[in-house]
């Protein structure tokens, strides 16, 4: 699997399983919800792993652009929030930060 999708994959498992403590901490919903929260962050962990880079750090630095933008459009699909023109601008920024670390010349 290509480092970029796994990166998408690894943010919507992230995204997923910490939404579910948001659900259980902030809404008001069942302690059940952690359960399928602690499974979508323990496959977040683990999908990371197979991201193909030279050092684990490097991977989670350019993971981090994608789990910005992925966080916006979660926020826009999931919750019914439409980002703003800074939500754009910063995960713009974010993707741009990732491709320089995963693309740029070494």
């Amino acid at each position: 699997m290509p480092t970029p999708l796994i990166f998408i994959v690894a943010a919507m498992l992230e995204i997923g399983g910490c939404f579910a403590f948001w659900k259980w901490a902030r809404l008001g919903a069942s302690p059940l919800w952690l359960i399928p929260g602690l499974v979508a962050l323990a496959g977040f962990a683990w999908i990371l792993t197979f991201a193909d880079a030279p050092a684990a750090a490097r991977a989670y630095a350019a993971y981090g652009g994608i789990y910005v933008a992925s966080s916006l459009g979660w926020m826009w699909l999931v919750e019914g929030l439409r980002p703003d023109r800074f939500d754009l601008i910063g995960g713009g920024l974010c993707l741009a930060g990732c491709l320089a670390i995963l693309f740029g010349p070494r």
